[in-house]
């Protein structure tokens, strides 16, 4: 074989690679979940729901999360993201929840993120980053259901649930759930708990060694005056002594 055909052969796999890579770019990128650290069952976790533009010509300019029916979310809290207004939605439960010895009667059900001021331009993405729980404790994993919208009107959504293995043309966010922790406790949102409770720990140590030094100081200072007033007593007593010595030499 000459040169010549070797070199075609070449040129002609990379044409037919680089198809292949910009067909299976598009597919691949769609609205997504990924919680920082781990999402353990019966715990809280910061979610990021990474949002990817898929057009040439368009920019996403709103984004809608829908919250699982099935295992409602007593506590959803938005991070603010600049340049997006948020608005969430709530709606009453069929089965209250009991979280921390209080009565639910109500659920996030959708959270809303808008462009305002800010777009995702095509190239680009944005996360959007929420604190969630108490996560449920027997489910495997947590469908979150998006619609993705762009300045063209375009409406994307991503709500197709993995079935057999495969994943759909316009899969939904799915977080994967681990396996609950001796003490309830996982993810980001937890860790931060946790430093509260550490930083009020070591607040009250040092509140607590303050008072200790104040009373030692104070315990100290008792001591020193006491001392001082024997000595000035037995000052006066050593006076009065050689006061009355002298008097009876001369008498």
């Amino acid at each position: 074989m000459s040169a010549t055909n070797v070199s075609r052969i070449a040129i002609a796999a990379g044409v037919a690679a680089s198809t292949v890579l910009l067909l299976a770019g598009p597919a691949a990128a769609h609205v997504s979940v990924q919680p920082q650290g781990e999402a353990a069952k019966g715990g809280y976790a910061t979610l990021n729901f990474k949002v990817p533009n898929e057009r040439d010509q368009a920019s996403t300019v709103k984004l809608e999360v829908n919250f699982p029916a099935d295992h409602p979310l007593s506590s959803v809290t938005p991070e603010a993201v600049p340049g997006w207004k948020i608005a969430i939605t709530k709606g009453k439960l069929d089965k209250p929840l009991k979280v921390h010895g209080r009565k639910i009667t109500e659920a996030v059900t959708k959270v809303t993120w808008t462009a305002d001021g800010s777009k995702i331009a095509p190239g680009y993405f944005q996360q959007f980053p929420v604190s969630v729980g108490q996560l449920p404790e027997d489910a495997d994993q947590l469908v979150f259901k998006a619609i993705q919208t762009y300045d063209n009107k375009e409406v994307v959504r991503w709500i197709e649930e993995p079935k057999g293995g495969e994943e759909p043309d316009s899969p939904a966010p799915v977080l994967k759930l681990t396996a609950a922790t001796e003490d309830h406790h996982g993810g980001a949102a937890d860790q931060a708990g946790d430093d509260d409770h550490k930083a009020d720990d070591q607040a009250a140590s040092a509140e607590g060694d303050k008072k200790e030094t104040h009373a030692a100081s104070s315990s100290s200072d008792t001591t020193a005056r006491t001392l001082g007033i024997i000595g000035i007593l037995i000052g006066i007593a050593g006076v009065a002594f050689g006061v009355l010595a002298g008097r009876r030499r001369t008498v």
